[in-house]
């Protein structure tokens, strides 16, 4: 049994499989039309693979970029045919996901010498962000890591109390403040807390405000100033959340906080709900930022390890 296997077990295999049926109908189907009853690689079959890349939202300049290969590939091997096109089409698509230089995250392991490993997580309200966050504290503790999270969406509420929730199930520390408390104070105690107490994970919320860009860019620079404070390494990751099912606005959101702050990883949800699971080949080739989980699902163990070659293989699997 190799690395993957163990990570990618028969029941995640299932979970992908199942989570991106919506988009493998729409997208394989057209792959297949556009191949039916042709013998070679033409303009036509070119034409058509383009059209079912950007329906499933894989963007423009990232299909340009897979058929522009794929083009290359045919004219430099006269024989080959639609039955290897689909090889291709996979392997081309692989190669515009970008990969992480840190693969601990795979077995929720603390990257070395980055202890506590401290996690900031942004993202626009209703992506799925503090859902993301509970379910990435379950999958740490459950990996043996002692885990706080901090509660520094103090604009609303319910975004407190939700997190709140999740600490509960999870069985994890929390640090939270009144609503409306200075976002960098909550970072500031909880990474305090995670020194004091010997946490190996801090993963903190912040607010998912998109209205005033240059607003949010002041936030996260305080929160970072102020968690550099205590130790300077920090914050080792900045994850950002994004909705799967809202297609091309995920990459205008990926646009603006990539603008606003140093974004490191990316974590794609509710791509169970939508045809539009394209969206990761866009915004992983145009950032050239890693995917690291995909949501498929409100179960907490609905977020999954993300792995670009079980991705593209589901893409091409079909159920019946």
């Amino acid at each position: 049994m190799g690395f993957f296997d163990k990570l990618f077990g028969k029941k995640e295999k299932e979970n992908l499989d199942s989570g991106l049926q919506k988009t493998k109908e729409g997208f394989f189907s057209k792959i297949t039309k556009a191949i039916a009853g042709k013998t070679s690689v033409d303009e036509e079959v070119l034409d058509s693979l383009e059209e079912a890349l950007v329906s499933a939202d894989v963007g423009i300049d990232t299909t340009i970029q897979i058929i522009d290969r794929i083009e290359k590939r045919v004219k430099e091997d006269k024989y080959i045919g639609t039955s290897e096109l689909n090889k291709i089409l996979q392997e081309e698509i692989q190669n515009v996901l970008v990969d992480a230089d840190d693969t601990s995250y795979k077995n929720f392991e603390v990257p070395a010498n980055k202890k506590p490993y401290i996690i900031l997580v942004v993202g626009v309200n209703g992506v799925g962000k503090t859902t993301t966050i509970g379910k990435l504290a379950y999958n740490y503790k459950k990996a043996g890591h002692n885990v706080v999270l901090g509660a520094a969406d103090t604009f609303r509420a319910a975004a407190v109390d939700q997190l709140t929730i999740w600490s509960e199930r999870v069985g994890v520390q929390i640090v939270k403040q009144a609503m409306g408390s200075d976002p960098s104070a909550v970072a500031f105690d909880t990474v305090q807390s995670a020194l004091a107490k010997g946490n190996d994970i801090v993963i903190i919320d912040t607010a998912g405000r998109l209205h005033n860009k240059a607003h949010l860019m002041d936030e996260l620079s305080k929160i970072k100033r102020v968690i550099k404070k205590l130790l300077p390494s920090a914050p080792h990751e900045v994850m950002l959340v994004l909705d799967g099912s809202t297609g091309q606005n995920a990459v205008e959101q990926a646009k603006h906080f990539t603008a606003a702050t140093d974004v490191t990883s990316l974590t794609i949800t509710k791509l169970d709900g939508t045809a539009k699971g394209g969206v990761v080949l866009a915004i992983a080739n145009q950032f050239k930022i890693p995917v690291k989980f995909i949501g498929i699902g409100e179960k907490i163990d609905d977020l999954l390890i993300f792995d670009k070659k079980e991705f593209v293989d589901s893409l091409f699997k079909l159920e019946q």
